[in-house]
């Protein structure tokens, strides 16, 4: 990926915990200068007035499956390219493409396609690893997920993976009830992966003892999991009442009712709460019909769905989920940028490069007007989106 030189002049410059006026100068691709013009170096680098735009880090999604017609699980590099394009329309600058529950064949064809995306670009958003959702999950909680590969977890497979793309397997969300279940959380944490609880029927022990295990991060909060009841708090009661959790949240108003999304920010607050999108081929699209997994989907009214009715996804971008974060929940502009950047950075281990507004990092950065749409997204300095 080719690295950029670039200085954004009279910007509102949002950082994971304030908003104010200055100037951001990236040079081959890494931040250098955020602060007042007067200070700011003098180069030849391209400058660009924001005219008072919020000038923003780069939104990170770690829960997609596609976009732009593209799906993680086609298996090619081009479905990456249509995917990291079309998010950058929307602020994004760097995404886990997401599997599904499918064969193990499958699975590593997705994963090595993932991995020649990382290293050559995709033209927009920058694909900084792969999400293993499934198949170690609950087939009571399935959800959207294909019930013929569903399987416990497999040292053998997990092995063959990280054998293929090494740490570019950041995030894996498994249900940590199942048989095998403990091994695997162990062997994914001594390789640095962030263990996520997903598509589980766990009870509130069992998720907490997960936690003892490794997994610190909770898959799309409220679905596809035990529910809260006060005498067996389940998965979501481990997720608002543990510290140790971060926690996933469809914030698109279809996948959870905003009272939950508001008990969910006041249980975790900012800096606990990751905002995804788990969209799928259509976003991006024209509504109808689609495919996840093998599995026919239906678009209508912005909800993506199986014949049964059960969800199946999502067509929300981050730049979406982010208006609805301060729209739906009452969120600051600050704190939804940080639930959309900053949070997923630390989740995947990425904040030492990614996700805010600071010197050295990665010059990944989103302009947004003042209707928080997106007028440009870099990617290490390189303009990968304009809508003028």
């Amino acid at each position: 990926m080719s690295k950029g030189s670039i200085m954004i002049t009279n910007g509102q410059l949002v950082t994971p915990f304030q908003v104010t006026e200055g100037t951001l100068v990236i040079e081959e691709g890494i931040i250098t200068y955020v602060g007042p013009f007067d200070g700011a170096p003098r180069g030849v680098w391209p400058a660009w007035d924001a005219q008072g735009a919020y000038v923003t880090p780069g939104l990170i999604d770690i829960h997609v499956h596609g976009g732009g017609g593209g799906d993680a699980m086609d298996g090619a590099v081009t479905a990456l390219e249509h995917m990291g394009r079309t998010f950058a329309r929307f602020g994004t600058t760097g995404f886990l493409p997401s599997t599904v529950t499918a064969s193990h064949q499958e699975i590593l064809k997705a994963v090595g396609s993932a991995k020649q995306a990382a290293e050559q670009g995709t033209g927009g958003a920058q694909v900084l690893g792969v999400h293993l959702e499934g198949p170690y999950i609950n087939t009571l909680k399935k959800g959207a997920q294909n019930p013929a590969h569903v399987r416990p977890p497999s040292l053998g497979e997990l092995e063959e993976i990280w054998q293929k793309i090494g740490p570019l397997l950041r995030l894996v969300t498994l249900a940590p009830e199942i048989e095998g279940a403990p091994a695997a959380i162990r062997q994914l944490r001594s390789w640095g992966v962030t263990v996520s609880i997903g598509h589980s029927d766990a009870s509130y022990d069992e998720a907490m003892t997960a936690h003892l295990w490794g997994a610190s991060h909770i898959c799309h909060t409220f679905n596809g999991m035990r529910g809260l009841h006060q005498r067996e708090p389940g998965v979501v009661g481990a997720a608002l009442s543990c510290e140790g959790f971060s926690a996933e949240l469809i914030c698109d108003g279809i996948h959870v009712h905003p009272a939950a999304m508001q008990l969910l920010l006041r249980a975790k607050g900012p800096d606990k709460i990751v905002l995804v999108t788990d969209t799928m081929r259509a976003m991006g699209l024209p509504e109808g019909q689609y495919q996840l997994g093998g599995l026919e989907i239906e678009v209508v009214d912005g909800a993506a769905r199986l014949s049964t009715g059960e969800l199946a996804g999502s067509t929300l971008s981050m730049g979406q989920a982010v208006k609805n974060a301060m729209g739906m929940l009452g969120a600051s502009l600050s704190e939804a940028i940080r639930m959309a950047s900053f949070n997923p950075a630390q989740v995947i281990n990425m904040s030492h490069r990614k996700g805010s507004l600071t010197v050295g990092k990665d010059g990944d950065v989103a302009i947004f007007d003042k209707n928080l749409e997106t007028l440009r997204t870099i990617v290490a300095g390189e303009v990968v989106y304009s809508r003028e």
